[in-house]
């Protein structure tokens, strides 16, 4: 009983060294994951964390520039205009059947029918690195997925999951920000031509990461840790952690996915068909799980402190006459 108590003292005290840059953004989202039940032991509540870079295609990047950042108020699904209006056509058709139909067993109206985390997402990045390989080898039947499937692009990934598939809300996992590993085929694997004749091998990047995965992953890493993420972090805790996963905000944030992948949703001990129960579960793990639930009042946000050098006008003659006679001598 005393569990959800210290939680919630030890989520508080998280945020507090967090807002005091005590923490980084990084370990942050490590921790609220953990604090939420995701893991690197289950690949169906793996640690998640947002797109960050909005742009894939520049030689250079400027951080200093909101244009480079995805909108962290938004879930993937709203990030782009034209999927917006689809998925909100979506949910009031749906929300207008639900409340009309008198059949048992209706389907809860939702935007999204896949999740931005599940075990399939997780294999999909990290098929290159074991033991995920054996791991989506066993998913697949012993074989890789079509090549057209696999993850080759960065840059196509992210058009994929923010403006162009609408079954693809994908985020990212952890090792887009520490591991550069995972983006190379280092223990040579055959895995496959596209119809477009393309081997895959390695991960294609951007062109700002110079063909390297260690400056791309240090460019996802200053990016994470930027002024603008650290500004605006807080937006995507609420959408994944906190407020706006739930009820009339998650309905108001286009956050809502399909009911089966949050917690509580559905009573497995009240499925008495065996068979019924399996699918269930099945369907679970499959579509994927929304964290549990951590806050319930609106993130505070991190204000970043602006590192100003200030001197007095006393002080900068007093430089200034050191500096000429530093000169002259």
């Amino acid at each position: 009983k005393a569990y959800p108590r210290l939680l919630h003292q030890f989520v508080h005290a998280l945020t507090a060294l967090w807002q005091h840059g005590e923490v980084t953004n990084f370990e942050y989202l490590i921790y609220l994951n953990a604090c939420a039940g995701r893991s690197y032991q289950d690949l169906t509540q793996y640690p998640v964390f947002p797109w960050v870079l909005a742009d894939y295609t520049s030689d250079t990047l400027d951080l200093h520039d909101p244009d480079t950042f995805r909108d962290l108020s938004r879930p993937m699904g709203a990030l782009s205009e034209k999927r917006r209006a689809q998925y909100l056509e979506r949910y009031a058709t749906m929300h207008e059947f639900y409340y009309t139909d008198t059949l048992d067993g209706a389907t809860p109206p939702f935007h999204y029918g896949t999740h931005y985390s599940c075990a399939g997402y997780v294999l999909h990045y990290l098929v290159r690195l074991q033991p995920y390989t054996s791991m989506s080898l066993a998913l697949q039947g012993g074989s890789f997925d079509k090549a057209d499937r696999l993850f080759n692009d960065v840059a196509r990934a992210w058009a994929s999951a923010s403006r162009e598939n609408l079954q693809d809300v994908r985020e990212l996992t952890p090792e887009f920000f520490f591991l550069p590993d995972f983006l190379v085929n280092g223990n040579r694997l055959a895995l496959g031509v596209t119809q477009r004749a393309e081997v895959i091998d390695d991960v294609v990047l951007p062109p700002w990461a110079r063909g390297s995965a260690h400056e791309f992953i240090r460019w996802q890493r200053m990016a994470l840790e930027s002024r603008f993420v650290s500004e605006h972090l807080h937006h995507w805790v609420d959408l994944v952690f906190g407020v706006k996963q739930l009820g009339p905000r998650a309905v108001e944030a286009m956050n809502v996915f399909i009911h089966v992948t949050y917690e509580g949703e559905v009573d497995l001990d009240a499925i008495d068909d065996e068979m019924a129960k399996t699918a269930t579960l099945a369907q679970i793990n499959n579509f994927g799980q929304t964290p549990s639930q951590l806050f319930h009042k609106e993130h505070p946000r991190k204000v970043v402190p602006d590192l100003v050098r200030w001197l007095s006008p006393a002080s900068t003659a007093s430089t200034a006459s050191t500096s000429s006679a530093t000169g002259a001598s």
